[in-house]
């Protein structure tokens, strides 16, 4: 249980990352991923990758720069623009809806202008899941310079696209509904450089 625990990436740039086991009967066609993080990166970084033997990309929230983040369906992406951020924890949840394409982005609570992407697309269910890397390949083929250095927490992953009330309880830490995968039961193994550390505040 990582309750009110935090991965800590402490290498920069790094070749360390956490290995998440969800057990997917089936290709998703609706999901959510939400994740809280705090970094000083100003270089592209991956939060999360989620990549099938078909499709590297398959599921990918990745940070090009400080002021955008671009999450990605089936190698496909939408780019939503953010402030910068202010060294802060940034909570982030983005979800996808094969039947309308449509992609929901929501940072710190609030909900960024909806985008469409890969309408009637459906995610591969034997996926390699990722904390701190972007695969280019099943499990790996990492550039060292899209790597994570900083801390993350509280990541889940719903097959379902969560309602408007049950984000901003994401963003708040409030009880959430069974996920695919959850912060406080999850399935992990660190690969290198990484530290379970209590969280510094809330």
């Amino acid at each position: 249980d990582l309750y009110r625990k935090v991965f800590v990436f402490r290498k920069d740039p790094s070749d360390a990352y956490v290995v998440l086991r969800a057990r997917l009967e089936q290709p998703l066609h609706n999901f959510t991923v939400c994740l809280r993080s705090y970094t000083d990166l100003s270089r592209p970084h991956s939060l999360f990758s989620y990549a099938t033997r078909a499709q590297d990309n398959e599921i990918l929230l990745f940070k090009p720069k400080a002021e955008e983040y671009r999450f990605y369906v089936g190698g496909k992406f939408v780019t939503f623009r953010v402030p910068e951020g202010r060294r802060d924890w940034e909570h982030v949840c983005a979800s996808w809806e094969s039947a309308t394409g449509i992609a929901e982005f929501w940072l710190n609570g609030k909900p960024w202008p909806r985008k469409g992407l890969q309408r009637g697309y459906a995610v591969g269910a034997t996926a390699a899941i990722l904390l701190g890397q972007e695969q280019d390949s099943f499990g790996g083929g990492f550039d060292l310079y899209n790597s994570f250095s900083g801390e993350l927490t509280d990541v889940y992953l719903w097959d379902t696209g969560l309602s408007p009330d049950k984000m901003r309880a994401a963003f708040q830490s409030l009880r959430l509904p069974p996920a695919l995968l959850a912060w406080n039961s999850l399935s992990y193994e660190v690969k290198g450089d990484v530290v379970v550390k209590p969280r510094l505040r809330e």
